[in-house]
């Protein structure tokens, strides 16, 4: 690495730490007035709420890290700019290649820090803190739901492999922090969709390996055949103390129906959208926030990309102050646009893939079309 590399990359990653830091105060400031009217609801406390708001500083990390790294880039380079730095630079043979090669190595780095963070501690400290305070506040996941928890499972010859033999619907009435189930019904179909069975049990537990322990059962089996040609006596009725069930789902899939898609890992929301189509179910929201899990850590790469033309800026053309303002602008313009096309896309059923990456696509070519213009003039 080249002293001048180092240099960009000890300015812009001190100039982006700050603005992250300053956001997640923010943030974090605005998060613990709105849980304070929380505070006195069951066991929640002051010192719940302050721990609350810190897990859940690593998914803000995730989401504001491309406007600090545009945001930050934009200052040092301003600042550049401001002391004639980087003119000095472009007269000893820096072309506007070799800065951006700089920015982008810079720019890996972020990319990386940010994905690990999006795809394995972010998702960890949500589900912590909403863990947290729902047991606190002794709640259950479940419990706002007037007809409780539905989710759709299918039946197959041999467990969870082999081929279908039927389906299966689940009614949760409370799903506990602890991943019990309570109050379940399970209703068994075959391919023809007709009731094969009706089983009642007052709690369940995951005992692994998609083996759930269903507590207190009350099981209901029906004829294979329709009922117009079968007797009363052929519908059996049993009550167990316990029985295992083998299904697909799993206290992850089931968290998921109450996780914000956005905050998920990549690997979670590739296992949901298999399960979901596995089961015939519509797969677009997931699939988006899969594509967009995957490509939002390359948009800092298009934030710097689009900072680099304010170092071409000498100051007299606008104070920095005026050049940060201009960067806060397009930052929120981006979010608003990345969100403004995932809602268009679920709205249009466009394809995931496209829909997540056509904003980024959009503001690099608009920073490309910016370099392009300070070059020229």
């Amino acid at each position: 690495m080249t002293v001048l590399q180092r240099y960009f990359a000890a300015e812009i990653l001190r100039s982006v730490l700050f603005v992250l830091i300053a956001f997640l105060a923010l943030f974090a400031f605005f998060d613990l007035i709105a849980e304070l009217q929380a505070i006195g609801k069951g066991g929640y406390e002051l010192q719940h709420a302050f721990l609350y708001v810190l897990l859940g500083l690593p998914g803000y990390t995730y989401e504001l890290m491309p406007i600090a790294a545009l945001i930050g880039t934009i200052y040092a380079l301003a600042q550049f700019a401001s002391r004639s730095e980087f003119t000095i630079m472009r007269a000893a043979s820096m072309s506007t290649v070799m800065a951006g090669w700089m920015l982008a190595r810079i720019g890996l780095v972020l990319v990386l820090l940010t994905f690990l963070i999006g795809e394995f501690v972010a998702p960890t400290s949500t589900r912590l803190a909403e863990t947290l305070k729902l047991r606190t506040q002794g709640s259950a996941l479940s419990q706002g739901f007037r007809t409780g928890l539905w989710t759709k499972d299918v039946i197959r010859s041999d467990g969870i492999s082999g081929d279908q033999i039927g389906s299966r619907f689940l009614n949760v009435s409370e799903l506990r922090t602890d991943g019990q189930l309570r109050g379940v019904k399970i209703y068994e179909l075959d391919r023809e969709f007709r009731m094969t069975a009706l089983i009642l049990a007052e709690s369940a537990e995951y005992a692994g390996a998609h083996v759930w322990r269903l507590k207190k059962v009350v099981s209901t089996r029906f004829p294979s055949v329709g009922f117009e040609n079968e007797t009363a006596s052929r519908i059996a009725i049993e009550k167990l103390p316990s029985k295992d069930m083998v299904s697909e789902i799993t206290p992850e899939i089931l968290s998921v129906l109450f996780a914000d898609p956005d905050r998920m890992s990549a690997v979670d929301l590739a296992a949901y959208t298999k399960h979901l189509e596995a089961n015939k179910q519509g797969t677009e929201r997931y699939e988006i926030a899969f594509w967009k899990k995957v490509i939002y850590p390359f948009a800092i790469l298009v934030m710097m990309a689009m900072a680099l033309p304010f170092a071409y800026l000498h100051f007299r053309s606008g104070g920095v102050s005026l050049k940060i303002f201009t960067g806060i602008m397009i930052g929120v313009s981006f979010q608003l646009i990345n969100s403004l096309f995932s809602h268009l896309g679920l709205l249009n059923t466009w394809p995931a893939f496209i829909t997540a990456a056509v904003p980024s696509a959009l503001f690099l070519l608009a920073a490309l079309g910016a370099l392009f213009w300070v070059e020229r003039h």
